[in-house]
């Protein structure tokens, strides 16, 4: 029997492509799903919309779910730009730091208290690689999931010994409807490789059930992952090519 068998489940991004398959994978786990998006999930038990670049929306978001015993928070909404960060303009680079970080980081501490309460909880933060290797032309978008991953190692300093697991996943690119044609072409020009969707979700049900910490997805990100933190020159000079293929992109 499944760990997650009777666990009610809050997923952030249910409507997207990763997702819904979570949703679907939640729910024959025997979860029960509460799935929060801008549109309605349909795959879930219970569908929230709500905007969490809104400050305001998410107050009122975390006032209901205080109210509930929430026993697995996912974290998997994202926004991705790609392109010269100063194309991005103020309300662009706001939003993606807002759904990126921002609400994860008031989600997880409104649903803390009642998890240490109780002695038990799980937190899934879905991050990026390139939050691990901070990516050029996806300059916001690293940063933001660089900062997730310091959330999820900070408060699981933080919670341990309390019963609560945060749980970090760091998927390399993903063929889903959140790539860009222009992505799409920047990724067939660098030869960057993408995982199906399908393979992706399974993966990171695992993670969940085993209660990891730290999972990056991909042999190649994860070798590129420990020469950043050790080597940053080096990296810069492995991706001088795929810079130079994205500044033609935007010449």
């Amino acid at each position: 029997m499944s760990r997650l068998e009777g666990q009610h489940v809050v997923l952030t991004g249910a409507a997207g492509g990763l997702g819904g398959l979570l949703a679907e994978r939640l729910r024959a786990a025997g979860a029960r799903v509460t799935g929060i998006d801008r549109q309605s999930a349909a795959g879930c038990n219970e569908a929230i919309v709500c905007d969490l670049s809104s400050i305001a929306a998410l107050e009122d978001l975390t006032d209901r779910l205080r109210n509930r015993r929430v026993n697995v928070l996912f974290n998997v909404a994202g926004l991705q730009y790609f392109g010269p960060i100063e194309r991005q303009g103020p309300t662009g680079i706001a939003l993606g730091y807002a759904v990126n970080l921002v609400a994860p980081a008031i989600l997880s501490a409104a649903l803390v208290p009642q998890m240490i309460e109780r002695g038990e909880g799980q937190i899934v933060n879905i991050g990026s690689v390139m939050g691990a290797v901070p990516y050029p032309y996806f300059t916001a978008y690293s940063s933001a999931k660089a900062g997730l991953k310091g959330l999820s190692q900070a408060l699981r300093r933080e919670l341990h010994g309390r019963g609560v697991q945060v749980t970090h996943i760091a998927p390399r690119a993903v063929r889903t409807g959140f790539n860009t044609p222009l992505i799409e072409r920047f990724m067939a020009a660098s030869r960057m490789n993408a995982d199906a969707p399908e393979q992706v979700a399974d993966r990171i049900m695992r993670a969940v059930e085993q209660r990891a910490h730290d999972v990056s997805i991909g042999m190649p990100e994860r070798l590129f992952t420990q020469l950043n933190a050790l080597m940053p020159r080096v990296v810069d000079q492995g991706l001088t090519k795929q810079i130079a293929t994205a500044r033609a992109l935007f010449a």
